[in-house]
C-alpha cells in the first residue's frame, strides 16, 4: 500500500512533469526567437555580452539578456557573468553557418502554421482527419508551394534533419552488387550523394518534384557527382524512374495514407529488376512504448495532425509492403542515426487475392 509520503512524492514528479511538458511550446518558441534573430550567429565562437548581441540583433538590451537566460536554461548558451554568454555545443547548432546546422529544422517545425494545426490535435483524434487541411483550406505540401520562404526552410529543414544518415547509410547495406541508385522522394540529393561518395561504381537518379530538386543540382556540384546522377522531375504517385537495382525512400511514406504508401511502394516495385532491393528508411515504432522514443511517438501526431500520414510499427511495414508485391527480408536499426531504421524489401509475386497494380 501506497504511504502518505510516497504519494505526495509521486504528486509531486506528476506535477513537475506535467508543467515540463505544458511548457514544451513556450520552449521551442524560444528557439524559433533564437534563430529568427540569428543569436548563435551573432555570438560565434567566443563569449559575448548581452549588449553586444543585442546591438548586432537590433533589439533592447534588457529583453535580450532575457532571451539569453533562458536559452542558457535551456542548455544553449552558457553563462559566464550576468551579462556574458558563449554558446554550448547543442547551441551552436543555432547558426546557420554550422555544418550540422538545424537552423531550418527549428524555423519550419515552429512556424505558425504547423504550429496552428498541432492547437486541433482533439480535432485530428475525434474523426482521423488532417487538422492542417481543415484550418487552411488545402494540404499542407499546397501551402508549401505557395510560401516559398517556409518551402525553403522545408527543404533545407529536410536535408539538415538527413546529415546523419547520409553519414551511415552508406555502409549499412551492401552496395557492391548494385549498379545504379534511385533516391524517390530524394529532395536536394544529399542523401544520394553520401552513397555514390562512398561508392564510385555506382550511378544514382534523385527523382523528386521540380520544387523538391531545386537545389540538387548544386549539391551534385559540390561533390562532383553531375558526371555519375541525375535529376528526374516527376510524381511518385504516377510513377517512378526504371533503370536502377535499389530504389531509396527515406522519410517518404510516413506522410501519406497507408494506401498513398502502397501506391508509391508499387511504383517501386513496377520499377524494380528481379534481383532488385527497395530500400525503405524511417522511424520503426516499437510494439510497446517506451520513454526514449517520445520524438517518435510526437512525430506519429504530427504526421496525423499536418499531413494525414502516420509513422509505422514492423508489421505495418511488412502490410504496405505486402499489398505493393514486395517483402520485407530485415529491418536494422541505423546506429547513429536514431530513431531511423533501415528496411529492405524485396519484389515477391502478389498472392491470390491481393491488390492488383493500379
Amino acid at each position: 500500500m501506497t504511504n502518505t509520503k510516497d504519494r505526495a512524492a509521486q504528486t509531486a514528479a506528476g506535477r513537475e512533469l506535467i508543467a515540463r511538458l505544458t511548457f514544451g511550446s513556450m520552449a521551442a518558441h524560444t528557439l524559433r526567437a533564437a534563430a529568427r534573430l540569428e543569436v548563435a550567429r551573432l555570438i560565434g565562437d567566443r563569449p559575448g555580452t548581452a549588449a553586444q548581441v543585442a546591438a548586432a540583433a537590433g533589439t533592447a538590451h534588457q529583453p535580450m539578456t532575457r532571451l539569453l537566460r533562458a536559452l542558457t536554461a535551456l542548455g544553449l548558451l552558457t553563462q559566464h557573468t550576468p551579462d556574458t554568454f558563449s554558446l554550448t555545443p547543442a547551441g551552436a547548432l543555432l547558426d546557420p553557418a554550422h555544418p550540422d546546422s538545424l537552423t531550418s529544422f527549428v524555423r519550419t517545425f515552429t512556424d505558425p502554421a504547423i504550429v496552428r494545426a498541432w492547437e486541433h490535435l482533439d480535432h485530428s483524434v475525434r474523426t482521423g482527419d488532417t487538422a492542417f487541411d481543415s484550418v487552411f483550406g488545402t494540404d499542407f505540401f499546397s501551402h508549401l508551394a505557395r510560401h516559398p520562404e517556409l518551402s525553403a526552410d522545408f527543404n533545407t529543414a529536410m536535408s539538415q534533419a538527413t546529415s546523419e544518415t547520409a553519414a551511415v547509410l552508406p555502409r549499412a547495406f551492401d552496395f557492391s552488387r548494385s549498379t545504379s541508385v534511385t533516391d524517390v522522394g530524394g529532395g536536394n540529393g544529399t542523401l544520394l550523394a553520401a552513397v555514390l561518395d562512398a561508392h564510385p561504381h555506382l550511378t544514382g537518379v534523385v527523382f523528386d518534384t521540380a520544387d523538391g530538386l531545386a537545389d540538387a543540382a548544386g549539391t551534385l556540384a559540390r561533390h562532383g557527382l553531375r558526371d555519375r546522377c541525375s535529376l528526374t522531375a516527376g510524381d511518385f504517385f504516377q510513377s517512378v524512374p526504371h533503370g536502377s537495382d535499389v530504389y531509396l525512400v527515406k522519410s517518404i511514406l510516413h506522410d501519406w495514407t497507408d494506401a498513398q504508401a502502397v501506391t508509391i511502394l508499387r511504383h517501386c516495385r513496377q520499377a524494380l529488376p528481379p534481383a532488385g532491393t527497395v530500400l525503405i528508411v524511417e522511424p520503426v515504432l516499437p510494439e510497446a512504448v517506451g520513454a526514449q522514443d517520445e520524438g517518435t511517438y510526437l512525430s506519429d501526431l504530427n504526421m496525423m495532425v499536418n499531413v494525414g500520414g502516420r509513422e509505422r510499427t514492423r508489421a505495418d511495414f511488412e502490410e504496405v509492403c505486402r499489398r505493393a508485391a514486395l517483402r520485407v527480408t530485415s529491418v536494422t536499426p541505423l546506429a547513429g542515426a536514431a530513431p531511423y531504421s533501415l528496411i529492405e524489401a524485396v519484389a515477391h509475386e502478389a498472392p491470390a487475392g491481393a491488390e492488383p497494380p493500379r
